[in-house]
This record gives structure tokens, C-alpha cells and sequence, in this order.
């Protein structure tokens, strides 16, 4: 009697947190589109309970819209909703006035969205496969299929496609979609338009997926159906580093998980790691929130009020570069592409919260071309093919209209795990946004980017990376004597807000690359109080914070840079960067806690810095000086950086292993008259080796005016 009375009761208490979890509409599993989706699972009688879709769901919310000037909200149950087609919202699904539209998690439950279908029908491989390597063997599993995909996903997330040995290629002997090739790298399969090569072409900061469209195998000469971002010869720096491979070909499948795809056969073969289901994506693009876009014009119609939170979003696919693709800066993504999960294009006051995207091929977010106080917050972001989240505006011209954005709180790791160059967070013709308190960590290039665009406004052929952004129709036809002060005014990434973000293990695999880096954008960019540790890789010529060719009227401020390699702050032209401590930067490579790179550095201020060595460091600031101009400084007619040229006083420069080596310095620069009141003295940290930045009693920082660095207010929020 006892036990039923407590189970009555906890029945009762159950009803009772569903009842109070109330919304105007509910999606369920085992929900119908037949029914009114007015109640959160089927009543008794079979007859009426919740839908089964989305798209069920928004079509009930225009409907109510007429009734209904208030806050609406869809609740989506617990399971896994399989799509197999992008569900769309357009200008009839805005809240009206400052109404909100939500799109929710029923409270405390995970609803799945997913475009993986299973494939079945597996069986074991007997037959000979020509080009299987002897490791491979008997290990295969074989099942039919008609559909072409390129990434594919077990319970354990995406499964490895069959890629080779990587090669170096050639120097000088290669086009964009030309390679030349050692014997035995490529045959001429019966089905070579399934193969694809794997390529950083030329330069350490980018990777191209590029569709073989045939093999010489008498001239060891292959074409690809689209083209590299550059030639495909060695890479610049990197001379003696692997750059090309070969994936989807039986030659490379010798590795426990991998798989490939003969469409020719309407084969897939994989060496299944586990005993779960298979399942490969039949979309890139799970939600898009559309307005009326006019792309030539001045004025977008754009969705407004529009909320999903606490969403996952899995199984996508990956995208591949077109024909007519926009790149933006060195190809690092694409203007106005359907590559993410969910697309804002042409959005106001909408946003994506507590939402978890994972295991696929492509990126997690885009906001793009119209995109004004959205809100990109509280996300989990693994495990991604491209990139995590961007905020993609028009190219450069007279239409700002991406801008006032936030993204906060999210935590991205594992992405660009097939396109290497993907950043955590991309903010492209893109200004006054807020990026702050996200974890970014465990990438393979750039955690941040700020860029638009740099000298393409001349050229003379409509080329695929930046040129093609350009909004001819709304810029001057300038001279070869084009300044910067006369482009700056097409250039929307300014007033940009990064701070409060932590960022480690970034440079896992690319060279050239940053853990904040900002190019090719406007003034006031503000990179303040972020936390960049343990950029822990062999890479070369790496920054935690760089500003690039060009840059100007960039504020850096209060940035604490620990343990990373090769250099702490690079800097160029009238940068500010005051109140930061760089501690401990690792060489070889370089060693440079502060590089000036492009001069003059009028206006320019280093100040109130502590560069902080508990070692012997490389270089507290390195400089390009006269008779030591480098080639690419000649080529590009930059004029060399002096740090004597800023505004530079009030810095402390110690290497606790030997102080003579900050004090030269200064002596150095008081003879240029820099650094009159700066000193190679220990600032006192009470722990740094452990990560303690904050400054003992008595610190000489203070007397200098170095104001302490508050980390508790950095990273991820509860």
C-alpha cells in the first residue's frame, strides 16, 4: 500500500512538471502532423497530442500568429528527428513587433535533429578489391547503395574516409588545377572522379578538397574539376613538409575505420571500429532563416525575433567549393554558401542558444549578408568538418548591414577537422559585434579571425578569393595609388568588441596562423582582457594576437599570453597595444614577444606591457631594421617598423634567468628616446609557472602604472 501511495504520488508530480512546462506547441517522436500539437505527448485515447515535425510545427505557428501578438513557443521533445530535406523560415514566420518566436527543448530533454540514414545490408568482403592493401583483407564489410556522400558517422562520430601517405609536390610544375605527381601517387581509377586530393597548396595557412577529374598515369599528370586557392606546388615555408594526399581509393584504405565509396559499383567498403549503426548525411543545411535579400540593391526585408535553444544538431554534410564561389580572405570560407547547420541569411534580433552541434561535415553557424542583433550564445560546437561560427556580411562597398551581432558564452573545439584552415569564430565584413567568453581550443588554425579585404579592389580578373565580394557597382574605379584612408570606408569589420574569451591548443596542424588575428578591416577593433595559453605546436611564424598588412586603428589591450611558441603580439602601422602581459614565449621558432612588422609606427602606442621570460627569451620586441629589409618587405613596399617610432614607455621587459638582457633593450631604446621609465625588473607575480597572473604586494607593475589583469571574468560562464 505504501509503495503504491509514493508511486501515485510521483506519477502526480510528473503530470504535474509537464503541465507546468506549458508552450502553444509541442513536437514529439511519437507525436502526428494530424493532430492539433497542442499537448505534449498523446492523450489516452490515441486521438490528438503533438506533431511529429518542425515543419508541422511553424506552420502552426503562422496560423496562430493571427490570433496571437505575444511570445509564442514550440516545445520539441526528447528523440531523434531524422531530416531529409532543409526546413526553411521566412518573413511570415517573424514575431510581430518585439514578440518572440522560440523553437525550444522540452525542458531537461535532448531533441535530436539528424540527416544520417542508415545503411544496411552489410556483409563481409570476399571478393579480390584491386589496390587493397594486405593489412586490409578479410577486415572489410561491403553494402550497396546509390547515393553519393562524403563523410560518414558511427556512434562514435565521423569515421575517416581512405586517405594516403601524404607527398611533398613539386616546386614550380603545378596550376590551381594541375598536378604533377610521383610515380604510383595516382592511377587512373575506373572510377577517379570518386577520388579526391587533399591539398595545401603552396601556402601553410590553407587546405583544398579538390574532385580529381582525370590521371595521366603515362606523364604522372592530374586534373581537378575545380581549382586550388593557389598552385599546388611545396609549400612556401615548409619545404620538407607532406602536403598532398589522396583520399577515396583502395590503395589507402588500410586503417581500422576507415571506408570509401564506388559509385561506379554503387559500393560503400568500410573497417568497421564498432558494432553500431552506420549512417551517412543527406544535408548540409538543417534550418535557414531567410529574408528577402536583395543582393544588388541597398535594402534587405529581414526575419525577425526568431529563437532556437537547446537544439543538437548532428550528422551533416560536408560542402565542396563551386565554380562561382566569393572566397573570403585566402579562402578560409565562402560568401553567402549553405555550409552550416543553420543559416540566419537576412535576420534581425534572432538568435541560436544552448544548442549543441557535433559530428559533421561542414560548419555549426551562419549569420549572413543582412545580419543585425543576433545572438549566437551558450553553444556547444565539436567536431566539425569547417568552421564554427561566422558572421559573413556583403563585400566591401557601401551596404552595412552585418553588425551588432553577439556571440557569447560558446564553447568550439575540434573544428576545421576536414577543411584545417576553418576558424572557431569568423567575423567577415562583419562590425560592432560582441565576442566574448568563449572557450575556443583544440584547432587546427586560427581560434578568431577579424578580416575583409585587403588589395583586390585593382585586380584585374574577377578571381575566386576576394575579388569576386567586391561591390563594383558601389565603389570608385581607383588608381594603382589607391590609399588606405580611401578604401577604409567599404571595409565593415571595425568597432569590433573581442574579449573575455580563452583560447589554448590552437595551430594543431597549419603554419602561418594565430590564436586573434585581423586583417584587411576597419578602425576600432578592440581585442581586450583574453586569455591565450599553451599555443603549443612546431609551427612557424605563429602569433596569439596579430595584426596584418595593413591593419590600423586596432586596440590591444590587456591580453594575457602565456607558454606559446614562436610569438606573442605582432603588431603593425598605429596599433595600440597597451596593458599586456606575455609571458614565456617558446623558441625555436623566433621567440618574439613583440613583433613590429610594418612601419611607420606613428601614432603607435607599446605601453604599460610586461614581457616576461623565466627563461633566456629570443626577442622581448623584434624589428625589421635598416640594411635587414627582407624581400617580401621590398616586394610589398611596406615600410619598416621600429618600436622607437610608438609611443613606447612604462613596459617592464624581465628574463628571470638573465636581467641584463631587458635592460639592454631599454638602454637601447632610451638612446632612440623610447622606454625612458620602463625597467627589467621581476613585476612579482604571485604564480605564474601555474597560471597566477595577479600581482604580489609591492610590485614595481604598479608603480609603472600596469594595472592587474583580472582573469576570473575570462572564459566560459556557468
Amino acid at each position: 500500500m505504501k509503495k503504491n501511495l509514493i508511486l501515485f504520488l510521483v506519477l502526480i508530480v510528473a503530470s504535474m512538471s509537464v503541465i507546468a512546462q506549458s508552450a502553444d506547441f509541442y513536437v514529439s517522436t511519437k507525436g502526428s502532423d494530424n493532430w492539433s500539437g497542442t499537448l505534449p505527448e498523446p492523450n489516452a485515447q490515441g486521438t490528438d497530442g503533438p506533431f511529429a515535425t518542425l515543419e508541422r510545427a511553424r506552420d502552426g505557428v503562422r496560423d496562430l500568429k493571427k490570433s496571437k501578438s505575444e511570445d509564442i513557443v514550440v516545445y520539441i521533445r526528447d528523440g531523434v528527428y531524422q531530416l531529409n530535406k532543409t526546413v526553411t523560415f521566412g518573413l511570415e514566420d517573424s514575431g510581430k513587433d518585439t514578440a518572440t518566436i522560440t523553437y525550444a527543448a522540452f525542458p531537461g530533454e535532448t531533441p535530436v535533429f539528424s540527416s544520417g540514414k542508415e545503411i544496411s545490408g552489410w556483409k563481409k568482403v570476399t571478393q579480390e578489391i584491386p589496390g587493397l592493401p594486405a593489412e586490409a583483407k578479410g577486415k572489410l564489410l561491403e553494402a550497396n547503395t546509390s547515393d553519393k556522400f562524403l563523410t560518414l558517422y558511427d556512434g562514435q562520430g565521423m569515421l575517416p574516409r581512405a586517405q594516403s601517405e601524404g607527398i611533398i609536390t613539386g616546386e614550380g610544375k603545378n596550376g590551381r588545377n594541375r598536378l604533377n605527381f610521383p610515380d604510383g601517387f595516382l592511377k587512373n581509377w575506373s572510377n577517379v572522379t570518386d577520388a579526391e586530393i587533399k591539398v595545401r597548396p603552396h601556402h601553410a595557412w590553407i587546405v583544398n578538397m579538390l574532385p580529381l577529374k582525370s590521371v595521366d598515369e603515362s606523364t604522372n599528370t592530374a586534373m581537378t574539376t575545380i581549382d586550388a586557392t593557389y598552385a599546388m606546388n611545396v609549400l612556401h615555408f615548409l619545404k620538407e613538409t607532406e602536403n598532398c594526399w589522396v583520399e577515396n581509393v583502395p590503395e589507402a584504405l588500410n586503417k581500422e575505420g576507415e571506408w570509401m565509396l564506388n559509385t561506379k559499383t554503387g559500393k560503400v567498403y568500410l573497417w568497421p571500429r564498432n558494432d553500431s549503426a552506420v549512417v551517412f548525411p543527406q544535408l548540409i543545411e538543417f534550418i535557414r532563416v531567410e529574408g528577402k535579400i536583395d543582393k544588388k540593391g541597398p535594402k534587405d526585408v529581414p526575419v525577425r525575433n526568431l529563437h532556437f535553444k537547446g537544439l543538437t544538431f548532428k550528422h551533416g554534410e560536408r560542402y565542396t567549393l563551386a565554380p562561382d564561389d566569393k572566397g573570403l580572405q585566402h579562402d578560409w570560407d565562402m560568401q553567402d554558401k549553405a555550409n552550416a547547420l543553420v543559416r540566419f541569411r537576412g535576420t534581425e534580433n534572432c538568435a541560436v542558444d544552448s544548442c549543441h552541434f557535433l559530428d559533421s561535415g561542414s560548419g555549426a553557424v551562419r549569420v549572413d549578408l543582412h545580419g543585425i542583433n543576433n545572438s549566437i550564445s551558450n553553444n556547444h560546437i565539436e567536431h566539425m568538418g569547417g568552421g564554427g561560427i561566422l558572421l559573413c556580411g556583403y563585400g566591401p562597398g557601401t551596404k552595412d548591414v552585418n553588425r551588432k551581432n553577439t556571440v557569447y558564452n560558446n564553447n568550439i573545439h575540434h573544428v576545421g577537422q576536414i577543411y584545417w584552415h576553418s576558424p572557431g569564430i569568423f567575423a567577415w565584413q562583419s562590425g560592432e559585434n560582441h565576442i566574448a567568453n568563449n572557450l575556443i581550443h583544440h584547432t587546427d588554425y586560427t581560434a578568431i579571425i577579424l578580416a575583409g579585404c585587403m588589395t583586390h579592389f585593382m585586380a584585374k580578373k574577377p578571381a575566386r578569393e576576394l575579388t569576386r565580394t567586391i561591390r563594383q557597382h558601389e565603389v570608385p574605379k581607383f588608381t594603382k595609388d589607391v590609399t588606405l584612408e580611401e578604401i577604409l570606408p567599404y571595409l565593415h569589420t571595425h568597432d569590433n568588441l573581442v574579449e573575455n574569451n580563452e583560447i589554448h591548443h590552437g595551430m594543431q596542424r597549419l603554419g602561418d596562423g594565430n590564436a586573434i588575428y585581423i586583417r584587411g578591416s576597419g578602425k576600432n577593433n578592440r581585442i581586450h582582457r583574453n586569455y591565450i595559453h599553451d599555443m603549443v605546436t612546431d609551427m612557424i611564424m605563429q602569433a596569439a594576437i596579430r595584426t596584418d598588412g595593413g591593419q590600423t586603428g586596432t586596440y590591444i589591450t590587456e591580453n594575457v599570453i602565456y607558454n606559446c611558441v614562436s610569438q606573442g603580439i605582432l603588431t603593425k602601422l598605429d596599433n595600440k597595444v597597451e596593458n599586456n602581459f606575455v609571458i614565456d614565449i617558446i623558441a625555436p621558432p623566433r621567440g618574439y614577444y613583440l613583433s613590429v612588422r610594418e612601419g611607420p609606427l606613428t601614432g603607435a602606442k607599446i605601453k604599460h606591457n610586461i614581457f616576461y621570460s623565466s627563461t633566456k627569451p629570443g626577442n622581448f620586441i623584434d624589428e625589421l631594421p635598416a640594411g635587414k629589409k627582407s624581400n617580401s618587405e621590398d616586394r610589398r613596399g611596406r615600410a619598416l617598423a621600429r618600436a622607437i617610432d610608438a609611443d613606447t614607455d612604462y613596459n617592464i621587459y624581465f628574463s628571470k634567468e638573465d636581467v641584463s638582457i631587458g635592460q639592454a633593450l631599454i638602454d637601447k631604446n632610451i638612446k632612440g628616446g623610447a622606454d625612458k621609465h620602463s625597467q627589467a625588473i621581476d613585476p612579482m607575480f604571485v604564480d605564474p609557472q601555474n597560471g597566477d597572473f595577479r600581482f604580489k604586494p609591492g610590485s614595481p607593475a604598479l608603480k609603472l602604472g600596469i594595472k592587474p589583469i583580472d582573469l576570473s571574468q575570462v572564459g566560459l560562464r556557468k
